[in-house]
């Protein structure tokens, strides 16, 4: 186990197994030294725990913590690809969607759940640039869907 693991292992968590593809694509690619990852959706053995709207049917707190797990889920793809963790040198950026009412506005706060965890379990090299995007439906029904972009040492 890397140091990445096992500072996972230390917050609780580990990592899953990387979430099937839902139709033509891969769940991360490399291109030199980054690795860019489909968009993640807040699968946990393979089901969503919650679907719907932020705003409506999903609290803001709870697609929090689904961003959380959606950045969990962006690390497994990583490491399908790099094969260690500790390759990380840095995560360049993270691109967050998350399904909102009509009247929701709260996206960052939603997506501070992916770059939390990804400071906590990567420290420095966990701080990006990040855009966080209110759109109308995602895959699934699923509340919130992140992507990452690593480069790797």
């Amino acid at each position: 186990m890397g140091a990445v693991e096992a500072k996972l292992a230390e917050l609780g968590l580990s990592l899953p197994d990387v979430v099937p593809p839902l139709a033509a694509y891969q769940p991360a690619v490399q291109s030199g030294p980054y690795v860019y990852t489909a968009g993640q959706l807040p699968m946990v053995e393979g089901k969503l725990p919650v679907t719907g709207k932020v705003g409506a049917e999903v609290t803001a707190e709870e697609a929090k913590e689904l961003a959380r797990t959606c950045a969990l889920n962006a690390l497994a793809a990583v490491k399908s690809v790099a094969g260690d963790l500790d390759r990380i040198a840095r995560v360049v950026k993270v691109v967050g969607f998350v399904a909102s009412a009509s009247d929701f506005t709260g996206q960052p706060a939603v997506l501070n759940g992916a770059s939390e965890l990804l400071g906590e379990v990567l420290g420095d090299k966990g701080v990006h640039a990040r855009s966080a995007v209110g759109v109308a439906v995602l895959p699934l029904d699923a509340p919130v869907e992140v992507e990452i972009q690593v480069e790797l040492a």
